[in-house]
Formats: C-alpha cells, structure tokens, sequence
C-alpha cells in the first residue's frame, strides 16, 4: 500500500450533534427548502382553500375576511394571522421559484457544480426578495 492510499480521509454518517456544524452548499438548501416549501403548502392548504371560500363567495364574506387582517380571527391577533400568510407567501415563492429551477435544469442539462451553485443562489435570492415586496405589502407599508 502506498502513503497516499493511507491519508485518505474516511466519509462517514454525520452525527446528529454535528449536524449545526455540517455546511451545506446553496442547491443543498434549496433542495430542502423545496421540501419544507411543499409541506409547509400542503399543511396550510384548508386555510388557503377557506380564504379562497372567504374572498369568493360574497361581499359579506369578503368584508369579514379582509376584517380578519384588521381585527385578526378566534382570538389570533391580525399580526399573526399575517405573520402565517407571510409564511405561505414564502413557501409559495419558493416552491415555485425552485420548480422553475428544476425545469430549467431538466430542459437544458445544466447539472454542473458552477451552474447548480448560481442557480440556487437565484431561487434563493428571488424567493426572499418577492417575499420582501409582497410582506410589505401585506403589512401596510405602501
């Protein structure tokens, strides 16, 4: 056996204490955010479908629901009720930002490192910068 053959460093299963310290790069993250995305929609979706039902069916229910983000609802301040559309905001963004990443990956073979890491910087950038606008918005600041 040569001396290269013994310095070679050994991989094995990050510990769960270690897992503050492990590094991810940016298409890591996205790919777990993406995950979190979707089940963040998928445990929300009876609140989406009830602000559907809530916006759509008259001006007497649209009137009360856009009272909830006044006055809040079943004793939730209006803050919070905010706070989790902000919440579905991001996950939507993201979701559908990373989507389009993955699409784009799909459509022109793009799998090397270089363009995996700027493309993950972008989904992340874009989904964090249109959530911003659209949370100011939200929030009353224009």
């Amino acid at each position: 056996m040569t001396d290269s053959a013994k310095t070679r460093p050994v991989y094995r299963n990050i510990h769960v204490t270690q897992i503050v310290s492990y590094r991810l790069p940016p298409a890591g993250i996205v790919s777990i955010l993406h995950r979190i995305s979707g089940l963040l929609m998928f445990v929300l979706l009876p609140f989406v479908v009830w602000m559907l039902d809530a916006g759509l069916s008259s001006e007497i229910s649209y009137d009360g629901f856009t009272n909830v983000f006044v006055a809040g609802v079943a004793g939730l301040p209006a803050w919070l009720v905010k706070l989790v559309v902000l919440g579905l905001l991001w996950a939507y963004l993201h979701h559908f930002i990373a989507g389009l990443r993955h699409l784009w990956m799909d459509a022109t073979h793009s799998v090397s490192k270089a363009q995996g890491h700027s493309s993950a910087l972008l989904t992340l950038g874009l989904s964090l910068a249109l959530t911003v606008v659209l949370g100011a918005k939200l929030f009353g600041l224009y």
